[in-house]
This record gives structure tokens, C-alpha cells and sequence, in this order.
């Protein structure tokens, strides 16, 4: 489909290949685009490698990134992990999406910071 081809060219590279499209809102505020894991176990170490899957789970997590046509982005990840048998932690795939220490997407707060060296103090 052309809307799903047209969503997944806004959003960083590499994302279609561990999510699904899940849902697409539009408010007077907000675009939103929910992307769901695929349920696919990533590489085991040796801890969990031989360990029977007894549950999975999904947490959502919320990045903001460049707003659309005034309104906020947000791409919601319903990060998946999972639960072996004899293993007290969940397994999670590693997604390096955000900067570290913040919910922002890595190319709009490049966009931001670059913004800020232009345009030192904002409006002041």
C-alpha cells in the first residue's frame, strides 16, 4: 500500500525490519504512528541458548520525533521481550532509536541541537 510505503519512509532506516505497522492517528495535535515488534527471538547467547520460551511480552515506549504539518510526532514502539524457562531476566532486542537520556529520535535532535548552534538562546 502506498500509505504504509509513505509512513515507513518518515521513520529512521532499518525499522521495518523489526516492526509491523500497527496503527496510524491523526488528532489536531499529534500524528501518531504505532509500530509493534516482531515476534522474532533475536541471536541467544550462551545464558538463554537451549531455554524454552515460556512468555512474551510488549512495553510500550514513546519517541518523539520531527513534528508534521504543526502537529507533534510520536512513534509509539511496543517494544517486545521475552521470558525463558530457569532465566530470571527478559530478553530484549537492542534498538539503538533514541538519544541516550532522552525520548527524542537521533536525527530530530540533531536537527535540534544544529537549530540551537544557528540560533543560540532562542528567542531572546
Amino acid at each position: 500500500m502506498i500509505h504504509d510505503e509513505l509512513i515507513w519512509a518518515m521513520l529512521p532506516d532499518g525499522l521495518s525490519d523489526l516492526f509491523e505497522l500497527e496503527a496510524f492517528e491523526k488528532s489536531n495535535t499529534v500524528f501518531r504512528i504505532v509500530l509493534m515488534e516482531k515476534n522474532v527471538i533475536p541471536e541467544l547467547t550462551d545464558e538463554y541458548s537451549g531455554k524454552r520460551v515460556i512468555n512474551s511480552i510488549l512495553k510500550p515506549f514513546t519517541v518523539d520525533f520531527f513534528p508534521i504539518k504543526g502537529r507533534k510526532g510520536e512513534l509509539i514502539l511496543k517494544r517486545r521481550m521475552w521470558e525463558f524457562e530457569g532465566i530470571p531476566k527478559m530478553l530484549k532486542r537492542n534498538i539503538d532509536i533514541c538519544v541516550e537520556g532522552t525520548h527524542l529520535e537521533k536525527e530530530f535532535a540533531d536537527f535540534l541541537k544544529e537549530l540551537d548552534r544557528k540560533f543560540p538562546g532562542g528567542d531572546q
